[in-house]
C-alpha cells in the first residue's frame, strides 16, 4: 500500500516534532557565513552614522549646559531681589573675602545670597574644600587650566566662574578707568538708582582660562580669583547653534541673555575698566 504524501514523514513539510522542515535553500542560507566585503560595507555604515549623531549629541550636551548654567544665573538674581527686599533696597558688594580690602567685602554676595535659600556662606567653606563645578556656586561648563597657568591656587583658595559687575559699586578699592575723573560710588548699589536695569550687567560667566583674558587678546593669570569683576574676565564658553562661543549674563532687570563678547570697538586690548558713561556696566551716568 502506497503512503500519502500526507503520511510520509519525508514528502511531509513538517517535521514529527511539528517543526517547519528545513528546505534546501534555507540549509544553504544557514551554513554561509559573512563575506568580508560584506561586514566592511556593514562598518562603513556604522562609521558615517556615528559621524552623523557624534557632533550632534555634543552640540546637544553643549546646549543642555548653557540652559543649565542660564538657569543658575536666574536663580542667583532672585536672591539679589530677595536681598534687596531687606536690606533697603541695596545689592550685596561685588567683592567678598577674596579681596578683603575693607568691612563691605564682608558683605559680598557669594556669603550673604546662599544663606537666604539655607546654604553655607562662601567664607565658611575651609580651604581646598570651597564648592567646585557641579555646586550651585559654579557654570557647570567651566573648567580650570593647569595650575601653573595662575598667580594664584585655584584649587585651594577656590575660583569663581561667576563674577559680579565690579562697576556697580565703583567705591575707593577699586579700580578706575585711566582719565575717570567722577565721584567714588556707593559701596552698595540702590536698585532703584539702575537708569537701564535692561542693559546693565549684574552676573556674568567668568574667565577659568587666563590665556582667554581680555576678550582673547590678553593673557590673564588672575582669571577666576575673585567674585567681582570687569570686562576683561568675561568667559566665551557656551556654543550658540552656529557653534560660536560666548557667555552668558544676568542683567539687573533679571533677565538672561547670551552674548559672543562684552567688548567694545573702540577698547584698547589692555582695558581694565570701562569708561564711566559705559551703559552695559554702569548703573547710572557719571556725577
Amino acid at each position: 500500500m502506497r503512503m500519502s504524501a500526507q503520511t510520509n514523514p519525508a514528502c511531509s513539510g513538517t517535521c514529527p516534532d511539528g517543526r517547519p522542515r528545513p528546505t534546501p535553500a534555507m540549509t544553504t542560507w544557514r551554513g554561509r557565513a559573512f563575506t568580508l566585503v560584506e561586514l566592511l560595507v556593514v562598518v562603513a555604515i556604522l562609521m558615517v552614522l556615528a559621524s552623523i549623531l557624534v557632533p550632534s549629541l555634543g552640540r546637544a550636551r553643549a546646549l543642555a549646559r548653557q540652559v543649565y548654567c542660564q538657569q543658575h544665573l536666574k536663580q542667583w538674581g532672585l536672591l539679589f531681589e530677595m536681598y534687596a527686599s531687606r536690606s533697603a533696597g541695596c545689592y550685596p558688594h561685588c567683592d567678598g573675602l577674596d579681596r578683603d580690602n575693607g568691612p563691605a567685602d564682608r558683605f559680598g554676595w557669594v556669603d550673604v545670597l546662599p544663606p537666604l535659600t539655607g546654604g553655607r556662606p562662601w567664607r565658611d567653606y575651609p580651604p581646598w574644600e570651597k564648592p567646585g563645578v557641579g555646586t550651585f556656586f559654579q557654570c557647570c561648563a567651566a573648567s580650570l587650566a593647569p595650575d601653573a597657568h595662575y598667580s594664584y591656587n585655584a584649587r585651594r583658595n577656590g575660583y569663581f566662574s561667576y563674577a559680579m559687575n565690579s562697576c556697580l559699586e565703583l567705591d575707593e578699592s577699586c579700580w578706575r578707568a585711566p582719565g575717570d575723573r567722577g565721584v567714588a560710588m556707593p559701596s552698595f548699589l540702590k536698585v532703584e538708582r539702575i537708569m537701564r536695569p535692561y542693559q546693565v550687567v549684574l552676573l556674568f560667566d567668568q574667565l577659568l582660562k587666563p590665556e582667554l583674558g581680555y576678550d582673547g587678546r590678553l593673557t590673564c593669570r588672575s582669571a577666576g580669583k575673585h567674585c567681582g569683576g570687569y570686562p576683561k574676565a568675561f568667559s566665551a564658553r557656551h556654543a550658540a547653534r552656529r557653534g560660536e562661543l560666548g557667555g552668558s549674563i544676568l542683567f539687573c532687570d533679571s533677565h538672561v541673555e547670551w552674548r559672543q563678547s562684552v567688548w567694545k570697538d573702540d577698547w584698547p586690548p589692555n582695558l581694565e575698566v570701562p569708561p564711566r558713561d559705559d551703559t552695559n556696566w554702569f548703573p547710572y551716568p557719571p556725577q
